[in-house]
């Protein structure tokens, strides 16, 4: 029984994440090109008021078709298209290079099309007169408060699932050894560059599909995050007796890990270029639209799969019942065959994999991570565990949720440079009156190890 409902999971999850990435893949064009696209169209319409009324991908790879109408003063409006080609597409550096247009009148010369690029699409002015895409109407209207908060609401889901998925890194070591490892936000700009490195070795070898890219990222960062993990955690949680000085060395090992990025990948933060990235109108209120894109349930789509597929590891096979089993008295655990020093290695790879998988996330979503982009993460991750009761891991999900919810709902209401404080007022009040947190124990004094 426990077999089958863990294969129906894995299908669920499959399906669900498979279906966030074709929505991906499948119903959007790459925002960059479209905004070359558009900007060319007032100076191939000069002296005419451009109006975008419909982009979508074109009749061969790497083009893109612009639908849009062209009005002259005294003049009726004119339907007109346009065919934009491109060097390259998805996650290639140079796929906004434009390579060539097509008209109703025919394809543009060489010529005009350098002097384009070079002399108006590149400048000020081009980026100036882009006349945009219009705003579609056949959404529906709600008020302008309920406008506002639904946008803020949709921006901070990839936030929650990256601050949830750190904190789960947490609570996986917390849980089994009753110990704090500092290092995660660090373990993240780890996964982070393994993203930029697996993608990069992707686009070097010849593929531009996102996905692919993502995928070669994935296994990187993946790979990079559970041995990073494994061996620093080894030295600094299972070699070192005593949990104040285990605590003081993953603080050197965050230290460690920043500089140790910083000569690996050079203090320069490498960006990816951006992808899916094309907004979906989803409701309006006058002229505020309500947009999301489709990159943002891509990064939510995996964090909640992986969230799924986390809790029934350790809920239905055998290293979430030694985990478990370990946890709730460790010498009762080891009288029946469970090997601690083994079991701890396996759960420092999985927290780093987590911890890595975040970072991935912020590379998908944001771009990139600098070397020491990932300490704020991790501080913010840790207070997210705390909140939700760490050492459990759905109160570490339930509090990356609601700490993610947290900072996006305070900087679009109150003043943005409050909301540390506040967040770390909240964490005050919870160690006050809740000190296990949501999920976890009352009983403020942890368990002995």
């Amino acid at each position: 029984m426990a077999r089958s409902g863990l294969v129906r999971t894995w299908r669920f999850a499959a399906c669900l994440l498979g279906l966030c990435l074709l929505a991906a893949c499948g119903l959007s064009v790459d925002a960059e090109q479209t905004r070359v696209c558009r900007t060319a169209l007032p100076a191939l319409n000069p002296g005419a008021r451009i109006t975008v009324t419909r982009v979508q991908n074109g009749p061969s790879p790497r083009t893109l078709l612009l639908e849009y109408t062209a009005e002259y003063p005294g003049r009726p409006v004119q339907d007109r298209a346009v065919i934009c080609a491109f060097a390259a597409e998805g996650l290639s550096p140079n796929k906004a290079e434009l390579t060539g247009i097509l008209t109703e009148r025919g394809p543009i010369s060489g010529a005009s099309l350098y002097f384009l690029k070079n002399y108006y699409i590149d400048t000020p002015e081009g980026v100036a007169g882009d006349p945009g895409s219009r705003v579609d109407a056949g959404v529906l209207e709600i008020p302008a408060a309920s406008a506002y908060s639904l946008q803020q609401f949709l921006v901070s889901l990839p936030r929650t699932a990256i601050y949830a998925l750190l904190a789960v890194a947490y609570a996986l070591v917390f849980g089994l050894s009753g110990r704090i490892n500092l290092a995660f936000g660090e373990l993240a700009a780890v996964g982070a560059a393994g993203t930029v490195a697996g993608a990069s070795l992707a686009i070097v070898s010849g593929v531009t599909s996102p996905l692919l890219g993502l995928g070669a990222g994935l296994a990187a960062a993946l790979f990079a995050g559970a041995i990073h993990s494994a061996v620093g955690g080894y030295f600094t949680v299972g070699r070192i007796p005593g949990a104040q000085a285990s605590l003081i060395a993953t603080v050197g090992l965050s230290l460690f890990l920043m500089e140790y990025l910083r000569l690996v990948q050079s203090p320069v933060t490498v960006w990816l270029p951006p992808i899916w990235s094309e907004p979906w109108p989803l409701a309006r209120s006058g002229d505020f639209l309500v947009s999301l894109t489709p990159i943002t349930p891509t990064t939510t789509g995996i964090g909640l799969v992986v969230a799924l597929l986390l809790l029934r590891l350790m809920k239905s096979t055998g290293f979430g019942r030694a985990w478990r089993a370990y946890a709730d008295d460790a010498q009762a655990a080891a009288l029946f065959g469970i090997d601690g020093p083994r079991l701890l290695l396996q759960t420092l790879a999985l927290a780093g994999a987590m911890a890595a998988l975040a970072g991935l996330l912020i590379v998908a979503q944001y771009g990139g991570l600098g070397f020491a982009g990932g300490f704020q993460y991790g501080l913010k991750a840790l207070i997210a565990a705390i909140i939700g009761g760490i050492g459990s891991i759905p109160g570490a999900l339930l509090g990356g949720f609601a700490v993610g919810l947290f900072e996006t709902l305070w900087s679009a209401y109150l003043p943005i440079e409050a909301r540390d404080i506040a967040l770390y007022v909240a964490l005050v009040v919870f160690l006050i009156f809740r000190p296990g947190g949501l999920f976890g124990t009352r009983d403020p004094t942890p368990r002995p190890i």
